[in-house]
């Protein structure tokens, strides 16, 4: 079964400021890509506890859709 892509985003509030990084289901390493170019823009207020701070949501955000896959798979698997 081949499973729909979805749009995803991550949001960061700071200082009054909303930085939102949004990415398809699949492109989450370049994602993390674009976090570390982000963190070392001194051009940006985005910094590297930032970075770890998404990066720690992105994990724990992919760590529950493979537990509901896992647990899709184990509801509809049948053994004889």
């Amino acid at each position: 079964m081949k499973m729909k892509k979805s749009s995803r985003q991550l949001v960061l509030n700071k200082a009054g400021q909303k930085f939102i990084f949004r990415y398809d289901d699949g492109c989450e390493g370049e994602l993390l890509d674009i976090l570390m170019e982000q963190a070392r823009d001194k051009r940006t207020d985005f910094d590297w506890f930032d970075a770890a701070v998404l990066s720690f949501k992105l994990t724990q955000t992919l760590i529950s859709r493979a537990d509901e896959i896992l647990r899709e798979n184990v509801d509809t698997c049948k053994f004889t």
